[in-house]
């Protein structure tokens, strides 16, 4: 099977290829020359994740969206990061988000570096670490051997066309993200302990949508031409458009295309999942504000990994099987656990 077709079947509606996941893991690409011309998306978190930073507020007569107020130690990080540009010239910040507990940043390397762009991240955490020590709040609270930071931090080089601008657009957003996340927290939890027939499965979304009792199995053979395809378009969404809940893994190009169109118009959608969720991973892109909404249910019946995988044939009609298996589903299982 073709692996763009196996590793991307949900480009259609998402900003980004992936669900976000924190940097639990640090990942560095083993072929990639840290020092060469770039641009880096950098994400570094609080020790414990503790709220250092900053807090969240809400939405004001001086802010259109949610925003994180900088603690007297935030202001330090944002400046601490502004001079990553003054001390080496070649590095432009291009994007930065300060939030409660985490901060994410855009740098570009304009020109082959001195050193491992890992040098000047570490500088900027050693220069907040330091302001942080010398505050007397801090002093008055910690030991002075407390850490600021957890261990290294994660990068996402940014190389193909339009990465730039969706981050940037993706920093900026953040903190409406979390304040809709922290006001609606049973939308972005993977939740456990659901039975799909026999199949246990992990979900995240409109969990309500399970239940909705009119629900449809959108399968479409790869064998489709393009006039095929139209009309299975046009077929699924008028059901749609009469209250169906639409279900499909996404496989087949007519499968993706009437997704797609359905989650352009708003309509709500239970979409099956290979690669199953981490304990800290939440939707991004599109697929937030679909489960903030209410719109979308993402359903996985197999556990998270980390590597690239072509989807099999097997797994595809497992994949299909499953999504006719919810169509007859009706109700949840009480026993839900939330990981």
């Amino acid at each position: 099977m073709n692996s763009d077709r196996g590793s991307k079947r949900l480009d259609w509606f998402v900003c980004h290829s992936q669900l976000e996941v924190y940097p639990s893991m640090k990942r560095r690409k083993d072929d990639h020359v840290y020092t060469d011309r770039c641009i880096y998306l950098i994400t570094i978190c609080c020790a414990e994740r503790h709220q250092l930073f900053g807090t969240l507020e809400d939405a004001d007569s001086d802010h259109a969206v949610p925003w994180v107020q900088p603690s007297q130690l935030g202001t330090k990080v944002i400046e601490h990061w502004s001079n990553i540009s003054l001390e080496q010239p070649l590095i432009k910040s291009m994007a930065f988000q300060l939030m409660p507990d985490h901060v994410h940043g855009i740098l570009f390397v304009t020109a082959p570096l001195p050193r491992h762009i890992g040098h000047y991240v570490s500088r900027f955490k050693a220069k907040c670490t330091t302001s942080m020590r010398n505050m007397s709040s801090y002093c008055e609270t910690k030991s002075r051997t407390s850490s600021l930071w957890e261990p290294g931090y994660n990068d996402r080089i940014l190389i193909n066309k339009g990465q730039l601008q969706n981050w940037a657009k993706y920093l900026h957003d953040n903190p409406r993200r979390l304040w809709i996340k922290r006001n609606h927290p049973e939308w972005f939890t993977a939740r456990q302990g659901i039975n799909i027939g026999s199949t246990p499965v992990t979900c995240m979304g409109n969990l309500s949508l399970l239940q909705y009792p009119y629900k449809v199995a959108v399968q479409c053979s790869r064998k489709l031409t393009e006039q095929d395809i139209e009309a299975a378009c046009q077929r699924f969404l008028s059901m749609a458009h009469d209250g169906a809940v639409l279900v499909s893994p996404c496989i087949s190009p007519g499968e993706k295309e009437v997704m797609r169109r359905a989650f352009i118009k708003g309509l709500p959608l239970i979409i099956l999942l290979e690669n199953g969720f981490t304990p800290m991973q939440k939707p991004s892109g599109r697929q937030f504000d679909a489960c903030a909404s209410g719109q979308l249910l993402l359903v996985a019946p197999w556990a998270h990994h980390n590597d690239r995988r072509t989807i099999t044939r097997q797994q595809c009609i497992e994949l299909n099987k499953l999504a006719k298996e919810i169509t007859e589903y009706e109700t949840a299982s009480r026993n839900t656990k939330t990981c």
